[in-house]
């Protein structure tokens, strides 16, 4: 019996490796510590997150009006309802708010600022008619893009519309001169970078005798930064120069928020990229996957994946991208090989190098509470989910 009560009187005194004891190694607590860390993390994120999106909604409900005024100027009632819809099937509005909370960031007022926010989305949705015209998309936002709602011919007549509407926005502006300007070399710049794009494509438009004579069969990362340059950072460094120049701002304030601008927009299309590839379709907005049925060396995790693939792969890989017709299960096979890579993490680790030169230039700026959410807007630009 002696026994049995010094066995159980042992048992109470050497408490098992995983007890309450053994939490207080070192190491463990280490990993407490780091665990409660990345928990808190999360939550000022999705707190940030949220706080952006509200004033996100925000400014859009003062934007969207202008919007439409400036877009049914001079169009006939019939028209409007054609011309509206793209502006209507959703968006972030993410350039009029870069506009806004520059001119704010430099002191100025959201009512100088209205107008020339309204023609930077009228811009931004322009380009976007006939990009899904030239890569032929059915869906963006979740939906059906405007060509494929009424047909290449009318939504080519729409987009003269917009074009129009542009330069509207422009004269309503306390700078016209200066933003329409402004307005028409990111135009012709967005127009050089999506001329880029094109002649990157490995295949397809076999009626385009200049693109089959110009195309790209490689390109290096230099020219990927060109093409993202003028066709996506062109205009986002367009809204922040455009809002600077609203608040009447010192030219090195000016030249902050443009190169802010610029970076911010590589980084976004970075972003963009990475969730061509990995992104859940339903957030997105957009087919996974779109750019290898498109066939594109302009997407930087493509452009990876062919660098860090073998030879066999490489060639299995640029084989899909050189169909005359890639189907879904090409498409699979594509994402499948990317899967075998690491190009997810070093795309991302691109996207926040820019993240962090455009943060950088916001220290030229005046340190007050819009600096700080235009750092916000950035953390969540390469973030962002859609």
């Amino acid at each position: 019996m002696t026994s049995n009560v010094v066995k159980k009187f042992n048992k109470k005194s050497n408490p098992p490796a995983d007890s309450g004891q053994a939490l207080l190694r070192p190491e463990r607590v280490e990993g407490l510590r780091k665990g409660k860390k990345l928990i808190k993390n999360k939550i000022m994120e999705k707190k940030r997150k949220e706080k952006i999106e509200i004033v996100f909604k925000k400014w859009a409900k003062l934007v969207s009006p202008k919007i439409k005024e400036i877009l049914n100027l001079s169009v006939d009632e019939k028209t409007q309802k054609l011309v509206n819809y793209q502006v209507t099937v959703g968006g972030k509005r993410l350039r009029p708010a870069l506009t806004i909370a520059s001119c704010l960031a430099c002191g100025g007022k959201i009512k100088d600022v209205l107008y020339p926010a309204a023609g930077l989305e009228i811009l931004h949705n322009y380009t976007l008619i006939y990009d899904d015209i030239i890569d032929n998309s059915n869906l963006r936002r979740g939906e059906p893009t405007t060509w494929f709602k009424f047909g290449k011919s009318i939504t080519q007549c729409i987009g003269m519309d917009y074009a129009a509407a542009v330069f509207q926005a422009a004269n309503k502006s306390k700078c016209p001169l200066e933003i329409s300007e402004i307005f028409t070399r990111a135009i012709k710049t967005i127009v050089d970078g999506e001329i880029l794009d094109i002649l990157f494509e490995q295949s397809g438009r076999k009626d385009e005798k200049y693109i089959i004579e110009n195309r790209y069969h490689e390109i290096i990362e230099k020219d990927y930064l060109e093409m993202v340059s003028k066709k996506t950072a062109s205009l986002i460094r367009a809204c922040c120069e455009v809002g600077a120049i609203s608040a009447r701002a010192k030219k090195s304030e000016i030249d902050a928020l443009k190169n802010y601008g610029f970076n911010l927009g590589i980084a976004f299309q970075v972003r963009d990229d990475i969730l061509d590839i990995f992104g859940e379709e339903k957030e997105f907005g957009k087919k996974i996957g779109k750019d290898i049925e498109e066939r594109k060396l302009g997407n930087i995790v493509v452009f990876y994946a062919l660098k860090e693939l073998s030879q066999k792969e490489k060639e299995k890989f640029l084989a899909i991208l050189r169909k005359n017709r890639i189907k879904d299960r090409d498409i699979k096979e594509g994402l499948k090989l990317i899967n075998k890579t690491k190009t997810k993490e070093k795309s991302f680790l691109l996207g926040e190098k820019y993240i962090k030169k455009a943060k950088e230039n916001l220290k030229d700026l005046p340190q007050n509470s819009w600096n700080k959410f235009l750092a916000e807007i950035a953390d969540f630009v390469i973030k962002r989910v859609k």
